[in-house]
């Protein structure tokens, strides 16, 4: 039990402790960063965020920032990987009906499910990229996105008698309507998200229905 002495000096015991800092992991430490990152490049972009930012809200030196990643492009590169990969494999892994209308639905709502859940996430995706980055863009994305939906779309034009050449250019056109809408959607948050969805799928699957086999331009332009 702490004291004081009988020469009168206190005892160890009694002596103020230092606070321990827990030491983080090498795993934890790029986990931090990585999180830190994806708040800073959604709220700021890519441009605006900086190595300073990103070491100083982590409570580390900036080396450390370029140990993990090598710098601000590829902390960068790897939010937007998993960012996309988290979009991607919810919209795959809802692609579950069997008939083609509930499939629209489905996508919809893998979509706009990732924007009310990920909101972060999906700010980071549909800002532009910057020049250096391989990862891809939007764009990129909604493409890979609608080579999910491709072959489906090319199976229901055969048995329609359309040519399922054009799947791709259908598919891209869906999916683009959707996305578009969804960055729409995330500014507003209205109508609520089954509504927006349902006028979704209400354009898309009645536009579908009633697809001519082969258009035709009805204004004076013809090429």
């Amino acid at each position: 039990m702490g004291g004081v002495g009988n020469d009168g000096s206190s005892s160890s015991s009694d002596k103020p402790r230092r606070s321990r800092r827990v030491r983080m992991t090498g795993a934890e430490r790029r986990q931090q960063l990585l999180d830190i990152g994806r708040i800073l490049f959604a709220e700021k972009g890519f441009e605006g965020t900086s190595v300073e930012e990103i070491a100083a809200k982590a409570g580390v030196s900036k080396p450390v920032v370029y140990e993990h990643f090598g710098g601000k492009e590829g902390l960068y590169a790897v939010v937007v990987d998993r960012e996309m990969r988290q979009l991607l494999d919810g919209v795959t892994g809802a692609l579950t009906a069997g008939h083609p209308r509930e499939l629209l639905e489905q996508a919809a709502f893998a979509l706009l499910d990732y924007i009310e859940n990920y909101t972060d996430g999906f700010r980071i995706l549909v800002r532009d990229s910057p020049v250096a980055q391989s990862t891809g863009t939007f764009a990129s994305l909604i493409s890979d996105i609608a080579t999910q939906v491709e072959d489906i779309l090319g199976l229901e034009f055969k048995a329609r008698g359309f040519d399922p050449k054009l799947a791709p250019l259908y598919a891209q056109a869906l999916v683009g309507m959707v996305a578009l809408t969804g960055q729409w959607w995330l500014e507003t948050r209205r109508p609520k998200k089954a509504e927006v969805a349902a006028h979704l799928v209400n354009l898309a699957w009645h536009g579908l229905e009633n697809l001519e086999a082969k258009p035709r331009l009805v204004g004076h332009r013809k090429s």
